[in-house]
């Protein structure tokens, strides 16, 4: 196979690589450029609705547009984050502008323990994709950011350091070859220049 050959390969398979790298951090990072937040999900007690593994998009919404029925996330505590389905809408007694939920895993056989204020209601999950939130689960925690790190400095690396040994090359094939001077004549053998014509003297 020609040199040119393994290039043309070798430049496709790390187009798709960095491809590849540039819309995993698309769905990571860029999605928070509209407005979402990404979690993971760590339990299947929203099985088969969101499977364990998998990403969700979640969007702020007004607590007081969200419907029984509806999957909300929030805070569970100050630590924990949890998305389950909205069975119950309580209002307020005293403040309309303030609702509480009662949620329940879709997997879970009871309803859960407390009411979900709406204070710490984070919003309602749009879409998911399913097992990235593996992915993203890992390289958000050492020693997966600093495999990720690496990962993406050796594919850096790799991308451009055929183009510097190709120019590295060329430069010393053209460095080899033998030229012609300005007249035609080729150079001498022994290094000396050929004889100039003699010129005029001005006084």
């Amino acid at each position: 196979m020609k040199k040119s050959s393994i290039r043309k390969t070798w430049n496709v398979i790390s187009s798709i690589l960095v491809a590849l790298v540039v819309l995993l951090a698309l769905l990571l990072v860029g999605a928070r450029l509209f407005g979402l937040q990404v979690y993971t999900v760590l339990s299947g007690s929203m099985e088969p609705t969101y499977h364990t593994g998998s990403l969700i998009y979640v969007k702020k919404v007004d607590p007081l547009t969200v419907q029984a029925g509806e999957v909300i996330t929030f805070m569970l505590d100050e630590d924990t984050v949890a998305t389950h389905r909205v069975v119950e809408v309580v209002p307020d007694e005293k403040d309309a502008s303030v609702v509480r939920f009662r949620t329940k895993g879709d997997a879970n056989d009871s309803e859960d323990g407390g009411l979900v204020h709406s204070n710490n209601l984070l919003g309602t999950p749009v879409f998911t994709i399913p097992y990235l939130g593996y992915v993203a689960n890992y390289i958000q925690h050492p020693p997966g950011m600093y495999v990720a790190i690496a990962g993406a400095a050796v594919l850096l690396i790799l991308v451009f350091l055929p183009d510097v040994f190709a120019k590295d090359g060329e430069g010393k094939k053209k460095s080899g070859k033998v030229g012609k001077d300005s007249d035609g004549s080729a150079p001498q053998a022994d290094g000396s220049a050929p004889d100039a014509p003699d010129e005029a003297a001005h006084k």
